[in-house]
């Protein structure tokens, strides 16, 4: 009778055994927490009952498979679905209303940091559908457990200490540090290191206040994107038709060239732009999001630094897409073409073959950014393939099948 109920009340030695491993490693934090200002009070309090939430994506559990970030949606879904029309327009006049509403601030934040408004207004669209997206997970427990078992357990290590100190310095309550499943928070969504770093009181009441103040959490985008290098009066990217000859494997963040340089190669502007000599001196790479399909782009210092605040290709062409819709209702020029997305593990297949074989040196991490298709058409010249630097199950098992 009394092995039936333990039994139905879900224990296990070994979850048993793994919690107290979590336990340990909590109580060995405190230290560091200790070391960044929070009481020994707030680090008892928040880490009491404090279990792992096993259930979220890109963790490394002993025993079972690596669960992969699924959910990232921005390296999953081709480009299409992902800037999709309905949702751009929805959220352009969305933008529009916004603007007018918090004009005042938007144009403070704009002569103070130089970052115009459409793009902190489409960075608040993006992360959180201009707030009313709720962030799903509790923050502690959130950034304990990728500190616990997660990829990047160094990085969560100091997010987790300095959640605690958040909390500890009365910038947010545990209630209102509501997380995404990579434990960022807020408005723009911060994680609490880019708080720390960035954040802002715009509105002057003393606090900042990213979580309830929409001044405080746009101006805190806007120093952010300024603290990664944003250059005031350059436009995020400019959409161009390639001349024919086009070669994709050019397109990587090391290849910068003025765009003058660009334009006399063959790169036309869509829809007649003209480029004043400022705008002809700035340097700029080529961007081409699906291979020689699709839309191609110049993308400038400040398309990367948008970048920094969300590392994927379709992230920054969705911010900077929408905040241009904000303006103008015309969509990209040329319309996106790709079908299919290889799934995560087929790409991270993909970049070890061109590892390999000495073609890709980054990250193996299962997107197909500016670097992996570069090293595609890189390969592909190679093997006598056309050179379309798209990623395709026949690509892959070319890769697969090389020498």
């Amino acid at each position: 009778m009394v092995i039936v109920a333990i039994l139905w009340i879900g224990f296990s030695p070994a979850r048993a055994a793994s919690d107290a491993a979590f336990t340990q490693f909590i109580a060995s934090l405190w230290p560091e927490a200790k070391a960044a200002g929070v009481s020994r009070a707030t680090f008892e309090r928040e880490t009491a009952n404090l279990e792992p939430d096993y259930k979220l994506p890109d963790l490394i559990l002993p025993g079972r498979p690596a669960t992969g970030a699924p959910s990232q949606a921005e390296f999953v879904q081709v480009p299409a679905d992902y800037i999709n029309e309905a949702s751009i327009a929805r959220l352009a006049a969305e933008g529009q209303k916004l603007m007018a509403k918090y004009r005042a601030a938007l144009d403070g934040i704009e002569k103070r940091f130089g970052v115009p408004a459409p793009i902190v207004l489409a960075i608040w669209g993006r992360e959180t559908d201009y707030g009313r997206y709720t962030l799903p997970y509790d923050g502690v427990r959130v950034l304990a457990t990728q500190a616990y078992v997660g990829r990047r357990k160094d990085q969560y290590r100091n997010e987790f200490v300095l959640a605690l100190k958040l909390i500890n310095d009365g910038e947010v309550t545990r209630k209102e540090l509501r997380v995404s499943w990579a434990g960022a928070t807020g408005l723009t969504q911060f994680l609490p290191s880019e708080f720390y770093q960035h954040a802002v009181d715009f509105d002057g009441d003393g606090r900042r206040d990213i979580w309830h103040s929409v001044p405080d959490a746009l101006a805190s985008a806007a120093e952010q994107l300024v603290n990664k290098g944003w250059q005031k009066g350059v436009r995020w990217a400019y959409e161009v038709t390639p001349p024919a000859n086009v070669d994709c494997t050019s397109g990587v963040p090391e290849v910068t060239k003025p765009l003058g340089e660009w334009l006399r190669e063959g790169f036309v502007p869509v829809r007649g732009r003209r480029l004043s000599a400022a705008e002809q001196a700035q340097q700029a790479s080529l961007l081409q999001p699906e291979g020689i399909y699709g839309p191609s782009f110049l993308a400038t210092k400040n398309y990367f630094v948008i970048k920094e605040y969300n590392f994927s290709d379709l992230y920054v062409l969705f911010v900077g897409h929408l905040a241009d819709r904000m303006v103008s209702p015309l969509p990209f020029a040329t319309p996106w073409s790709a079908a299919k997305q290889l799934r995560t593990r087929d790409v991270e297949a993909m970049q070890r073959g061109l590892m390999r074989i000495g073609l890709y040196a980054d990250k193996v991490d299962g997107k197909a950014g500016m670097k992996t298709r570069a090293a595609l058409g890189a390969y592909q010249k190679k093997a006598g393939l056309k050179v379309d630097c798209w990623p395709s199950e026949a690509l892959l098992h070319s890769i697969e099948q090389a020498h």
